[in-house]
């Protein structure tokens, strides 16, 4: 309850409400992409501080691999689920497969500040995991979607335009880039702007989380492709892979914190990188049926009720 009463999450669902009542209140775009900006930026560098005095352990290595593991493998399942449950063609599904393969950054923010307050707070080497799980997913579901011979990246000047572009994503060479500055800089080098990336964080989640939940609600709304089957996957996909992420996490013996922090991953599903991906891999993709999904449905549910549920069930594993 002390979770699900976290001004975080509250403010979350002022935004979903007051999209919901159609209420005018609106962020900025301008002011939603900066803030954006700055949580991206104060995650990895903090990252980078807290690697920089524990250096880079076993655990970190261990964390990479069983999270790249994940992000390669995820898809298959979704891809099968999507197709036979779904109804879906092999080009959507393979779109959709890779949302929930690569993995979201607001999520992953907004469970590591909910764990944090909750006494686990995850390792800092998390955030490179991150930085690592935003890709892999998104090559199987391309991969998954060119299987079936339809519309995907068949040739290698295909493949090598979308690697460049997940490589290039602007949230992907934030988070590595600030996390590298973090590393450098140590604590002693932290210190002087630790005000602005500290202090102010967990106000400006707030207010970005409110941004948040009225975009998902009003994409929500507008979408017409949604199916009870495809709802009810999207809620399936975060319950069974967060579950199998926190239960890998524990396995290899992460601490309590980062395998939940390894489940949210897990559970969470892109709707930055992906859509730029997809967009240029798959044109002939439905892009606002992932976006539903991932946004609409899937986010909500991590924040609401993935999160607590992952955080209990690591305690409980562990």
């Amino acid at each position: 309850m002390d979770i699900l009463l976290s001004p975080i999450i509250l403010f979350f669902l002022l935004g979903a409400v007051a999209a919901l009542i159609r209420s005018d209140l609106a962020v900025p775009e301008v002011v939603g992409k900066a803030l954006a900006l700055y949580l991206m930026a104060a995650i990895g560098l903090k990252g980078g501080v807290q690697v920089s005095e524990t250096g880079f352990t076993q655990d970190l290595l261990v964390a990479g691999l069983a999270g790249v593991a994940l992000s390669f493998l995820l898809p298959l399942p979704a891809f099968f689920c999507l197709t036979r449950f779904g109804r879906l063609g092999p080009v959507d599904a393979g779109a959709v497969s890779a949302h929930y393969g690569s993995v979201s950054v607001v999520t992953f923010v907004a469970g590591a500040e909910i764990l944090t307050g909750g006494q686990m707070p995850p390792a800092g080497y998390m955030v490179a995991v991150l930085a690592l799980m935003e890709t892999p997913g998104i090559l199987t579901g391309l991969w998954l979607a060119g299987r079936a011979g339809r519309t995907a990246p068949s040739s290698a000047a295909h493949a090598e335009g979308h690697l460049r572009e997940a490589l290039t994503n602007g949230s992907v060479v934030l988070l590595v880039g600030s996390f590298i500055v973090g590393l450098v800089v140590g604590s002693e080098g932290f210190a002087p702007v630790a005000p602005v990336f500290e202090g102010a964080f967990r106000g400006m989640l707030c207010l970005f989380l409110l941004d948040m939940g009225l975009v998902a609600a009003r994409h929500l709304m507008r979408s017409r492709s949604l199916t009870p089957a495809l709802i009810g996957l999207a809620i399936g996909f975060p319950l069974v892979n967060g579950t199998i992420g926190v239960a890998i996490g524990t396995l290899v013996g992460l601490d309590t914190g980062s395998a939940a922090a390894l489940g949210v991953l897990a559970g969470s599903a892109s709707y930055i990188a992906a859509p730029a991906a997809i967009r240029l891999a798959l044109p002939s993709a439905d892009i606002g049926l992932p976006l539903a999904m991932s946004l609409g449905i899937t986010f909500p549910f991590n924040v609401l009720v993935g999160i607590p549920t992952f955080a209990a069930l690591a305690r409980w594993m562990a």
